[in-house]
């Protein structure tokens, strides 16, 4: 395989990043982003709630580095990050504002060169080897590449990202936390050894806490000691496919391109709710809220230029227990007043003798979709 040049650009705490350019007064507090409570746009540091005051089941999106030295981090619940830090801030998610900027520097990478791959909200991998191969001294050059880009998502969204350069997927997603916040990290196969295998195992993509809780029990715990481990012995505990991919990683080898389209399978959007809601007490305000995700799902097919023909329905109870309910309709839609309906009788094929706490709905069987727009405003 000829060589190859694979960024990963991350955003640096996207979500608290974005609040801190409407929040600029915010800035070098500790502050998390978590629960719904709404906050008024021309907020003062008086009115921002602090975390011991906190009362709710919601979790950590995202924090601030600030507030990451107190142990805090994304998935973390509010109440036991409470504990760990009851002086800092929270402020509730804003997704669709998340989702313009995830648009806007996506868009700003692009202008650079086209070669990208979605990874989600807050991270994309790029494809330079376009704009580095030609340069004589090509590590130097991807370097530039990387600053170039750099540039370029700041001077669009006002907001720091972090790069890592190297020649495939799984380095680079590696590298881009070596330099975090703000770095271009570059790195080619003789830096593996200084760079990549001292860190833990868990740091390669794809080791999550039951297989890193079993290499430990092997006497495995960086990289290094995982890519010198012996390969039959990988296989044996970890299966044929699974030990093999450990082994590659853990060298620092990795074939996967850069996929710049894929089809998505689906759309949805879901909301957990602040306390749970009770079907018959609270129908009017679910009923709003279920018309909304609805509504949203609608725009969100508008705008990726899709159709749909199977609606779904996810409910999660207060005990946890979850449920969904698919229905297809006869012709492919993206009608918001269509999907509400659909979705509505999907719904009434669900026990509604508890209370609920979280609400989605989805939309599958995706195509192309001429373009069309019919928005709702109003509850059926």
């Amino acid at each position: 395989m000829s060589a190859r040049f694979i960024a990963h650009l991350d955003m640096d705490a996207f979500y608290a990043s974005v609040e801190l350019l409407r929040y600029p007064e915010l800035r070098g507090l500790p502050l998390v982003i978590g629960g719904r409570r709404r906050v008024d746009a021309n907020v003062s540091l008086d009115d921002v709630p602090r975390l011991r005051n906190y009362l709710g089941r919601g979790v950590i999106t995202t924090a601030t580095y600030e507030a990451r030295a107190f142990g805090v981090h994304s998935g973390m619940g509010l109440m036991k990050a409470a504990k760990l830090a009851p002086d800092a801030l929270v402020l509730p998610a804003d997704f669709d504002e998340y989702r313009r900027y995830s648009r806007m520097f996506k868009d700003a990478v692009r202008v650079i060169t086209p070669h990208i791959e979605d990874r989600g909200i807050d991270e994309i991998y790029i494809d330079l080897s376009d704009l580095v191969l030609p340069h004589t001294d090509s590590w130097a050059r991807a370097r530039d590449v990387g600053a170039s880009l750099q540039a370029a998502v700041r001077e669009a969204t006002g907001l720091s990202c972090s790069i890592g350069i190297t020649p495939n997927k799984l380095l680079s997603k590696i590298a881009s936390e070596l330099g975090k916040p703000g770095g271009v990290t570059v790195l080619c196969d003789q830096d593996i050894a200084a760079r990549v295998w001292p860190l833990a195992a868990r740091k390669l993509n794809g080791i999550g806490p039951k297989a890193t809780a079993r290499l430990e029990a092997l006497g495995i715990r960086t990289i290094g000691e995982l890519a010198s481990a012996d390969p039959a012995m990988l296989v044996e505990q970890f299966g044929k496919s699974y030990g093999a991919w450990m082994c590659a990683a853990a060298n620092g080898r990795d074939d996967r391109p850069v996929v710049t389209f894929s089809e998505p399978k689906s759309i949805s959007r879901e909301t957990t709710f602040e306390h749970d809601l009770h079907p018959v007490r609270d129908r009017e305000a679910l009923s709003q809220i279920f018309t909304d995700l609805c509504v949203r799902v609608a725009a969100d097919l508008e705008r990726k230029g899709y159709v749909g023909k199977t609606v779904g329905l996810k409910l999660r109870y207060d005990n946890f227990k979850t449920v969904t309910r698919d229905c297809t309709i006869e012709e492919p839609t993206r009608d918001a007043v269509v999907i509400r309906r659909a979705a509505g009788s999907c719904l009434k094929r669900v026990p509604l003798d508890r209370r609920i706490r979280l609400l989605g709905v989805r939309m599958s069987a995706l195509t192309k979709g001429a373009a069309m727009s019919l928005q709702m405003t109003a509850t059926p």
